[in-house]
């Protein structure tokens, strides 16, 4: 069974920068898209930023210009570097595979930014 594992949050005054890191326990990025994703106030998975397996990237509105989501194949791990945060970017942060959700959801990783 993969699982997924994420890190890299914390506490951060709006304007600051961090870097999400999403690494999964078996060779399973290299050929998929994969997501960040953020929860929502219904429990449900909103997407933040998608990576295809040839790079390609898509972003919601909201982060567009100031996130940027990127992979590493060799490492098995998939980043999401957060710039110019804002009070609004607060939230539990998730990666899965995208558009589909193939595997078990991963604990997520908190970001709090302050304003």
């Amino acid at each position: 069974q993969v699982q997924l594992s994420e890190s890299g949050g914390g506490l951060v005054q709006a304007g600051g920068s961090l870097r999400l890191s999403c690494a999964a326990s078996g060779r399973i990025f290299s050929d998929n898209s994969v997501g960040w994703y953020r929860q929502t106030p219904g429990n449900q998975r909103a997407l933040v930023a998608a990576i295809t397996a040839s790079g390609a990237t898509n972003y919601a509105g909201s982060v567009k210009g100031r996130f940027t989501i990127s992979r590493d194949n060799a490492k098995n791990t998939v980043y999401l570097q957060m710039n110019s945060l804002k009070p609004e970017d607060t939230d539990r942060y998730y990666c899965n595979s995208w558009p589909s959700w193939y595997y078990h959801w991963g604990r997520g990783t908190q970001v709090t930014v302050s304003s």
